[in-house]
Protein backbone atom coordinates (compact mmCIF):
# COMPACT_ATOMS: atom_id res chain seq x y z
CA UNK A 1 0.00 0.00 0.00
CA UNK A 2 1.64 3.26 -0.92
CA UNK A 3 2.23 5.74 1.59
CA UNK A 4 1.30 9.44 1.45
CA UNK A 5 3.33 12.15 3.03
CA UNK A 6 2.55 14.77 4.69
CA UNK A 7 5.51 16.87 5.21
CA UNK A 8 4.05 19.21 8.09
CA UNK A 9 3.44 15.96 10.81
CA UNK A 10 7.51 15.70 10.23
CA UNK A 11 7.95 19.43 10.22
CA UNK A 12 6.11 19.78 13.56
CA UNK A 13 8.22 16.85 14.94
CA UNK A 14 11.28 18.88 14.09
CA UNK A 15 9.87 22.17 15.45
CA UNK A 16 9.67 20.42 18.84
CA UNK A 17 12.98 19.67 19.11
CA UNK A 18 14.34 22.93 17.93
CA UNK A 19 11.62 24.94 20.48
CA UNK A 20 13.18 22.68 23.42
CA UNK A 21 16.80 23.43 22.17
CA UNK A 22 16.43 27.04 21.45
CA UNK A 23 14.72 27.35 25.26
CA UNK A 24 17.83 25.63 26.87
CA UNK A 25 20.47 28.11 24.80
CA UNK A 26 18.20 31.52 25.45
CA UNK A 27 18.26 30.92 29.50
CA UNK A 28 22.40 30.49 28.88
CA UNK A 29 22.31 33.41 26.62
CA UNK A 30 19.45 35.69 27.73
CA UNK A 31 18.52 36.61 23.75
CA UNK A 32 16.58 35.01 21.67
CA UNK A 33 18.42 33.77 18.07
CA UNK A 34 17.48 36.04 15.32
CA UNK A 35 16.68 35.57 11.51
CA UNK A 36 16.89 38.41 9.26
CA UNK A 37 14.49 38.06 6.07
CA UNK A 38 15.24 40.47 3.13
CA UNK A 39 12.82 41.31 0.52
CA UNK A 40 12.09 43.38 -2.57
CA UNK A 41 9.31 44.22 -3.57
CA UNK A 42 5.88 42.79 -2.80
CA UNK A 43 5.11 40.01 -4.74
CA UNK A 44 2.43 38.10 -3.27
CA UNK A 45 3.61 34.55 -3.23
CA UNK A 46 7.14 35.79 -1.51
CA UNK A 47 5.06 37.87 0.70
CA UNK A 48 3.09 34.64 1.86
CA UNK A 49 6.58 32.85 2.46
CA UNK A 50 7.77 35.40 4.74
CA UNK A 51 4.67 35.31 6.74
CA UNK A 52 4.90 31.51 6.61
CA UNK A 53 8.50 31.75 8.09
CA UNK A 54 7.56 34.14 10.71
CA UNK A 55 4.80 32.26 11.82
CA UNK A 56 7.03 29.79 12.05
CA UNK A 57 9.82 31.35 13.73
CA UNK A 58 7.33 32.49 16.32
CA UNK A 59 6.21 28.91 17.21
CA UNK A 60 9.82 27.88 17.88
CA UNK A 61 11.41 30.80 20.12
CA UNK A 62 13.00 32.45 17.35
CA UNK A 63 13.34 36.02 16.85
CA UNK A 64 12.34 37.11 13.05
CA UNK A 65 12.99 40.56 11.24
CA UNK A 66 11.64 41.47 7.98
CA UNK A 67 13.06 44.11 5.80
CA UNK A 68 10.61 44.41 2.82
CA UNK A 69 13.07 47.03 -0.23
CA UNK A 70 10.72 48.85 -2.36
CA UNK A 71 11.26 47.62 -6.11
CA UNK A 72 13.63 50.43 -7.52
CA UNK A 73 15.90 49.67 -4.87
CA UNK A 74 19.81 50.16 -6.39
CA UNK A 75 21.91 47.24 -6.37
CA UNK A 76 24.50 49.34 -3.76
CA UNK A 77 21.21 50.11 -1.24
CA UNK A 78 20.36 46.05 -1.14
CA UNK A 79 24.01 45.17 -0.57
CA UNK A 80 24.27 47.95 1.96
CA UNK A 81 20.84 46.42 3.90
CA UNK A 82 22.78 43.26 3.74
CA UNK A 83 25.95 44.57 5.11
CA UNK A 84 24.52 45.99 8.16
CA UNK A 85 22.73 42.63 9.06
CA UNK A 86 26.39 41.11 8.36
CA UNK A 87 27.59 43.53 11.65
CA UNK A 88 24.43 43.15 13.21
CA UNK A 89 25.50 41.14 16.12
CA UNK A 90 22.24 40.04 17.54
CA UNK A 91 21.60 38.68 14.01
CA UNK A 92 22.40 34.91 13.53
CA UNK A 93 21.03 34.49 10.32
CA UNK A 94 20.09 36.64 7.04
CA UNK A 95 17.77 34.94 4.20
CA UNK A 96 17.66 37.20 0.72
CA UNK A 97 14.27 35.89 -0.50
CA UNK A 98 14.44 35.02 -4.26
CA UNK A 99 13.95 35.82 -7.18
CA UNK A 100 15.06 39.25 -6.90
CA UNK A 101 13.98 41.99 -9.67
CA UNK A 102 15.08 41.20 -13.12
CA UNK A 103 17.39 44.32 -12.41
CA UNK A 104 19.41 43.28 -9.58
CA UNK A 105 22.00 40.73 -9.63
CA UNK A 106 21.58 37.78 -7.32
CA UNK A 107 24.91 36.32 -7.23
CA UNK A 108 26.66 39.72 -6.46
CA UNK A 109 23.98 40.39 -3.28
CA UNK A 110 24.19 36.65 -2.32
CA UNK A 111 27.99 36.88 -2.30
CA UNK A 112 27.67 39.59 0.15
CA UNK A 113 25.95 37.50 2.74
CA UNK A 114 28.59 36.45 5.71
CA UNK A 115 28.61 32.88 5.21
CA UNK A 116 28.50 32.09 8.70
CA UNK A 117 25.16 33.77 8.44
CA UNK A 118 24.13 32.36 5.10
CA UNK A 119 20.98 30.17 6.76
CA UNK A 120 20.11 29.91 3.01
CA UNK A 121 22.82 27.73 1.91
CA UNK A 122 23.48 29.83 -1.10
CA UNK A 123 26.69 31.65 -0.32
CA UNK A 124 29.50 29.72 -3.03
CA UNK A 125 31.90 29.07 0.38
CA UNK A 126 28.70 27.12 1.47
CA UNK A 127 28.19 25.41 -1.74
CA UNK A 128 31.61 24.36 -1.65
CA UNK A 129 31.37 22.74 1.65
CA UNK A 130 27.95 20.53 0.37
CA UNK A 131 30.55 19.22 -2.76
CA UNK A 132 33.30 18.76 -0.66
CA UNK A 133 31.73 16.89 2.32
CA UNK A 134 32.42 19.74 5.11
CA UNK A 135 30.25 21.07 7.76
CA UNK A 136 28.45 24.07 6.23
CA UNK A 137 24.52 25.39 5.66
CA UNK A 138 22.68 23.38 3.49
CA UNK A 139 20.00 24.47 1.34
CA UNK A 140 16.94 24.25 3.05
CA UNK A 141 14.65 22.68 0.30
CA UNK A 142 17.13 19.86 -0.23
CA UNK A 143 17.74 19.54 3.08
CA UNK A 144 13.82 18.91 3.37
CA UNK A 145 13.68 16.45 0.85
CA UNK A 146 16.51 13.96 2.08
CA UNK A 147 14.83 14.73 5.41
CA UNK A 148 11.38 13.26 3.61
CA UNK A 149 13.21 10.37 2.08
CA UNK A 150 14.34 9.30 5.77
CA UNK A 151 11.02 9.65 7.01
CA UNK A 152 10.11 7.39 3.93
CA UNK A 153 12.57 4.77 5.26
CA UNK A 154 13.95 5.09 1.82
CA UNK A 155 17.53 3.45 1.92
CA UNK A 156 19.33 5.58 -0.85
CA UNK A 157 22.42 3.22 -0.69
CA UNK A 158 22.82 1.57 -4.21
CA UNK A 159 19.68 3.10 -5.65
CA UNK A 160 19.28 4.94 -8.83
CA UNK A 161 17.92 8.42 -8.16
CA UNK A 162 16.24 10.58 -11.00
CA UNK A 163 16.50 14.66 -10.18
CA UNK A 164 14.21 16.49 -12.72
CA UNK A 165 15.03 19.89 -12.75
CA UNK A 166 18.78 21.53 -12.01
CA UNK A 167 18.52 24.58 -10.37
CA UNK A 168 20.72 26.22 -7.84
CA UNK A 169 17.64 26.13 -5.46
CA UNK A 170 16.80 22.42 -5.56
CA UNK A 171 17.97 20.13 -8.43
CA UNK A 172 21.35 20.69 -8.19
CA UNK A 173 22.13 20.98 -4.29
CA UNK A 174 19.88 17.96 -3.59
CA UNK A 175 21.87 16.00 -6.62
CA UNK A 176 24.90 16.04 -4.52
CA UNK A 177 23.12 15.28 -1.09
CA UNK A 178 22.21 12.12 -3.00
CA UNK A 179 25.37 11.35 -4.12
CA UNK A 180 26.87 11.72 -0.99
CA UNK A 181 24.40 9.64 0.58
CA UNK A 182 25.69 6.48 -2.27
CA UNK A 183 22.71 6.89 -4.52
CA UNK A 184 23.46 6.56 -8.47
CA UNK A 185 21.88 10.11 -9.27
CA UNK A 186 20.71 10.79 -13.05
CA UNK A 187 19.90 14.64 -13.51
CA UNK A 188 17.74 15.37 -15.97
CA UNK A 189 16.68 19.26 -17.73
CA UNK A 190 14.76 20.50 -20.91
CA UNK A 191 17.60 19.36 -22.74
CA UNK A 192 17.57 15.65 -21.64
CA UNK A 193 15.95 13.09 -24.52
CA UNK A 194 13.58 10.28 -23.94
CA UNK A 195 12.82 11.30 -20.43
CA UNK A 196 10.43 8.86 -19.58
CA UNK A 197 13.08 6.12 -20.30
CA UNK A 198 15.32 7.41 -17.44
CA UNK A 199 12.34 8.30 -15.24
CA UNK A 200 11.22 4.23 -15.44
CA UNK A 201 14.66 3.64 -14.12
CA UNK A 202 14.13 5.29 -10.96
CA UNK A 203 13.95 4.03 -7.53
CA UNK A 204 13.65 7.43 -6.09
CA UNK A 205 12.12 10.31 -8.38
CA UNK A 206 12.42 14.01 -7.07
CA UNK A 207 10.56 15.99 -9.20
CA UNK A 208 11.03 19.73 -9.47
CA UNK A 209 10.32 21.56 -13.01
CA UNK A 210 7.43 23.69 -11.91
CA UNK A 211 5.37 22.17 -14.67
CA UNK A 212 1.90 20.73 -13.48
CA UNK A 213 1.27 17.35 -13.39
CA UNK A 214 4.14 16.66 -15.88
CA UNK A 215 4.87 13.29 -14.19
CA UNK A 216 2.46 10.82 -15.09
CA UNK A 217 1.98 6.97 -14.11
CA UNK A 218 3.40 5.37 -17.17
CA UNK A 219 6.96 7.47 -16.34
CA UNK A 220 7.38 5.86 -13.32
CA UNK A 221 7.88 1.90 -11.83
CA UNK A 222 6.18 -0.04 -9.42
CA UNK A 223 7.03 0.50 -5.88
CA UNK A 224 9.21 4.04 -6.44
CA UNK A 225 9.90 7.04 -3.72
CA UNK A 226 8.31 10.32 -5.33
CA UNK A 227 9.26 13.83 -3.50
CA UNK A 228 7.11 16.31 -5.51
CA UNK A 229 8.90 19.70 -5.20
CA UNK A 230 6.59 21.62 -7.59
CA UNK A 231 4.34 23.84 -6.67
CA UNK A 232 2.14 24.98 -9.31
CA UNK A 233 -1.56 27.06 -9.46
CA UNK A 234 -4.28 25.47 -11.53
CA UNK A 235 -6.93 28.36 -13.60
CA UNK A 236 -9.47 27.30 -11.04
CA UNK A 237 -6.81 28.66 -8.40
CA UNK A 238 -5.91 25.05 -6.67
CA UNK A 239 -2.63 24.41 -5.96
CA UNK A 240 -0.50 21.21 -7.96
CA UNK A 241 2.56 19.45 -7.64
CA UNK A 242 5.16 18.72 -10.89
CA UNK A 243 3.48 15.19 -10.36
CA UNK A 244 0.35 13.49 -11.51
CA UNK A 245 -0.73 12.53 -7.39
CA UNK A 246 -4.15 10.74 -8.23
CA UNK A 247 -2.67 8.39 -10.56
CA UNK A 248 0.93 7.68 -9.46
CA UNK A 249 0.14 7.20 -5.89
CA UNK A 250 -1.24 4.17 -6.84
CA UNK A 251 2.15 2.64 -8.28
CA UNK A 252 4.51 4.60 -5.55
CA UNK A 253 5.84 2.92 -2.72
CA UNK A 254 5.52 6.24 -0.95
CA UNK A 255 4.82 10.01 -2.38
CA UNK A 256 4.35 13.82 -0.71
CA UNK A 257 1.54 15.53 -1.23
CA UNK A 258 1.07 19.10 -2.67
CA UNK A 259 0.71 21.52 -0.63
CA UNK A 260 1.90 20.40 2.38
CA UNK A 261 4.82 18.38 1.35
CA UNK A 262 8.22 19.48 1.17
CA UNK A 263 7.11 23.16 1.66
CA UNK A 264 6.82 23.13 5.72
CA UNK A 265 10.16 20.81 5.67
CA UNK A 266 11.69 23.60 3.70
CA UNK A 267 10.39 26.36 6.18
CA UNK A 268 11.10 24.29 8.97
CA UNK A 269 14.91 23.25 7.85
CA UNK A 270 15.47 27.26 7.58
CA UNK A 271 14.58 27.15 11.27
CA UNK A 272 17.27 24.63 12.08
CA UNK A 273 19.77 26.05 10.00
CA UNK A 274 19.01 29.83 12.24
CA UNK A 275 19.19 27.82 15.24
CA UNK A 276 22.84 25.78 14.10
CA UNK A 277 23.88 29.85 12.99
CA UNK A 278 22.55 30.73 16.54
CA UNK A 279 24.71 27.63 18.17
CA UNK A 280 28.04 28.26 16.22
CA UNK A 281 28.38 31.94 17.09
CA UNK A 282 27.43 31.81 20.40
CA UNK A 283 30.01 28.75 21.34
CA UNK A 284 27.43 25.88 21.98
Amino acid sequence: MTEIIYGHKLAAKFKTEIKRETDRLCFMHKRMPCLAVIMVGDHPASLSYIRAKEKACKEVGILSRTYVLDKAISQQELEEVISACNEEEEIDGILLQLPLPSMLDEEHALAVIDPRKDVDGLHSENIARLYLKKPGFIPCTPSGIMALLEYMHCDLDGRHAVVLGRSRLVGTPVSRLLLNANATVTICHSHTSNLSVLTRQADVLIAAVGKANYVTADMVKEGVFVVDVGVNRLADGHLCGDVDFAHVKEKAAAITVVPGGVGPMTIVMLLKNTLQAYQERTGC
